[in-house]
């Protein structure tokens, strides 16, 4: 049975914030919505469930992110994962201009977890605290790798 990826779903604190972040790097907003009723609570496993949502979609038309704002049941806070910790760990985009990318991060105020790093002459990356908490690797794939 073939087997594709469909998208990643984040729940976010602020559903513009968020969409402001990843739409400045670079994806691009293809849908929105708000959805509740019957069938997304036995969808989701949520009595009420209530969210506003909207999808992005990388420039290559490969890549998507689900991103939802709770407006019931109240989103729970949570403390932003570490990069060790076991569950959803990140959300990874290869960059033209790493450089050009974390200055457009720090304009929405995220930075660095510690700084950029070198993979075998292949990437420079890094990993970046985004909107709410989640954690977004930016790799920059180096000439002639």
């Amino acid at each position: 049975m073939p087997i594709s990826l469909e998208n990643v779903a984040i729940a976010v604190r602020d559903l513009e914030e968020t969409i402001a972040f990843f739409t400045d790097l670079g994806l691009t907003v293809i849908g929105r919505d708000e959805v509740s009723g019957a069938w997304t609570d036995t969808a989701v496993g949520l009595d009420g469930n209530h969210a506003k949502i909207a999808m992005l979609q990388t420039p290559d038309g490969q890549g998507r992110l689900e991103l939802f704002e709770y407006l019931h049941p109240d989103a729970i806070e949570t403390e932003p994962t570490q990069p060790n910790e076991i569950g959803m760990h990140r959300v990874a985009f290869l960059v033209d201009d790493l450089d050009a990318s974390l200055e457009i991060a720090a304009r929405h105020g995220c930075h660095p977890l510690r700084g950029v790093g070198t993979y075998e002459d292949v990437y420079r990356l890094t990993y970046v605290r985004g909107p709410s908490g989640i954690i977004v690797m930016l790799a920059e794939q180096l000439t002639g790798s």
